[in-house]
């Protein structure tokens, strides 16, 4: 009676987990009865569990009857690797932010895609409002404009072709030839800006983030009566893209 209870344990969900580590010991594939034998199971409760684990897409049965594991698990484990390497990215993004006094963003271009993969900002460096998502503003922010001239030609084309150049400020680039002339003709650097083109009242600067594989862009946003600070702020935000490329191409 005295002594300390122990946690509350949901034995269905641990017999859902010794079952997935055992379809996950057999890479071509194993039947209901083997993993039975090897968890310890009734048949009737494997089945169940296995049953249910297929519908979620967590385990796939092949047409020999056999289990794998599912493509579902696999997603969970890219968002885990994602999510560590975002984790070892992030104090930097809040060094930017507390050394500038201003919302730092992290861009990737992933699927065809660019995407806001994070944002740190604060009370006295707020984010930009986003009433527009990136990936349909990728010709408007400065963020979206450094990716874009990294593209190689044929990748760039066909973001374009997937996306219209809305016009979201009276400042926006809404021409493809024009936008691609601006992108091709930009100062030697690796700034990119957008003032007001994205939001009124907002400016922005990005550079760019390469490591492998991986594309992106690392950038500030500040209000539009203070774009003085742009230029000084890429010696800063070049330092940080070359440690935010070195900890995102590390693996967990």
């Amino acid at each position: 009676m005295g002594g300390k209870e122990g946690p509350t344990l949901i034995a269905s969900v641990q017999r859902a987990f010794r079952l997935m580590e055992a379809v996950g010991a057999h890479e071509g594939g194993v039947p209901a009865k083997q993993l039975a034998r090897e968890t310890g199971l009734a048949l009737g409760t494997t089945y169940h569990l296995l049953r249910t684990m297929v519908h979620e897409g967590y385990v796939r049965k092949l047409d020999d009857g056999t289990f794998v594991l599912g493509e579902r698990l696999g997603a969970l484990h890219g968002g885990s690797h994602d999510q560590a390497a975002l984790s070892r990215v992030r104090p930097t993004l809040t060094e930017l932010r507390d050394g500038l006094s201003a919302a730092a963003y992290l861009t990737l271009y992933e699927d065809g895609e660019i995407r806001v993969a994070e944002i740190v900002d604060g009370p006295k460096a707020p984010r930009v409002d986003l009433w527009v998502g990136f990936e349909d503003a990728g010709h408007a922010t400065a963020l979206g404009k450094c990716v874009l001239r990294e593209l190689d030609g044929d990748a760039r084309a066909d973001y374009l072709s997937r996306h219209t150049l809305n016009d979201l400020t009276p400042r926006t680039i809404t021409h493809r030839a024009e936008l691609l002339r601006r992108l091709d003709s930009a100062p030697p650097g690796p700034a990119v800006t957008d003032i007001e083109e994205y939001s009124l009242g907002t400016a922005c600067v990005a550079v760019p983030i390469r490591q492998g594989d991986t594309l992106g862009a690392l950038g500030i946003s500040l209000r539009a009566n203070r774009t003085d600070r742009l230029e000084g702020a890429v010696s800063t935000l070049v330092a940080a893209a070359e440690r935010v490329s070195c900890r995102l191409s590390l693996t967990i």
